[in-house]
């Protein structure tokens, strides 16, 4: 039971449960409505949008495994009682896990490629799991380039969904609202889109402030993280920019849906998304101890939540109202 209930902290099984949440609302809530104004069938119905998720789920946890498994050192001062490979599970045993997992989920993407007759699609599976490998032995240790690997990845997790389905192709354009069968509806690639700039850019802020959070260790390890660069004050402010380029998108949105039916969005927006990033920002600076960069960065989990949430409010307007 120990080593069970090891693979699974292991594996971080409550953010892949986040990731399949993720998928599984902008599955319900922006794919499958489509079939009712959409005449083209959906490739994503329940049995291979379970399948795609599981291919990601499988991918993101070998991913964790890895890192875990070249970050023992870093995890032994910055979090000693977390550690789990060499205490629970052994090393060879992880390798093993991680490579399983890898296998099975790419095996998974190229039966949803046969599917769908274009095997260019797995790419994306293939792509994430090189990704999470160079993240883990080489990326993380540099300078900004392991934080837009992660922000990158966490993105893809929502795009995936947008590439696995072609009755979406026809709407990949710029335009906020469309016309079917007489109603005025917001655009679901444009909906996939601003979620998935969303998910990067709050994962790269999120992955700095855990970079500050973890200061003294990955020093220790001879990482060249952004707080070890430039110091934790300039990196402070590199998050509230990106937070600004975050929240600014986020504001102009919500004025757009300020018209009409679209108007308790638009609140939604301002007061769970907008306001608290705006706090967080005002907040960051202030202090320099691992107990307030820990309590940001949960911060910043739940602003993605709240992200993830505005789904329902939006299916209800679109499709109820």
């Amino acid at each position: 039971m120990k080593s069970v209930s090891a693979f699974f902290r292991l594996t971080r099984w409550r953010n892949l449960l986040i990731v399949f949440l993720t998928q599984w609302f902008i599955w319900c809530c922006v794919v499958v409505p489509m079939k009712a104004w959409n005449n083209v069938p959906l490739f994503l119905d329940a049995p291979h949008f379970l399948l795609l998720s599981l291919s990601t789920i499988l991918i993101a946890a070998a991913g964790y495994i890895i890192n875990d498994y070249f970050d023992v050192r870093i995890d032994i001062i910055n979090r000693p009682g977390k550690v789990i490979i060499g205490r629970l599970i052994s090393r060879r045993w992880a390798i093993a896990m991680h490579t399983l997992l890898n296998i099975i989920g790419l095996l998974i993407a190229v039966y949803l490629g046969w599917q769908l007759h274009n095997f260019r699609v797995i790419s994306i599976q293939l792509a994430c799991t090189i990704l999470l490998w160079f993240y883990s032995t080489t990326f993380k240790r540099q300078f900004v380039t392991g934080n837009i690997a992660v922000a990158l990845l966490t993105a893809l997790t929502v795009l995936i969904l947008a590439v696995f389905e072609p009755a979406l192709y026809p709407y990949i354009n710029f335009t906020y609202f469309i016309e079917e069968q007489g109603r005025v509806l917001v655009n679901p690639f444009g909906v996939i889109a601003v979620y998935t700039y969303f998910a990067f850019m709050l994962t790269w802020m999120r992955e700095i402030v855990k970079d500050m959070e973890d200061f003294k260790g990955d020093a220790e390890d001879g990482c060249v993280t952004m707080p070890i660069r430039i110091g934790l004050q300039r990196s402070s402010w590199w998050v509230i920019f990106l937070g600004v380029l975050a929240v600014v998108p986020l504001a102009v949105a919500a004025f757009r849906l300020f018209a009409g039916a679209w108007m308790a969005l638009g609140i939604y927006i301002v007061l769970a998304l907008v306001l608290p990033l705006v706090l967080l920002m005002i907040r960051l600076p202030r202090k320099a101890t691992q107990q307030h960069y820990a309590l940001m960065s949960r911060w910043l989990k739940i602003i993605m939540l709240a992200g993830i949430a505005s789904l329902l409010l939006y299916y209800f307007l679109q499709y109820h109202c």
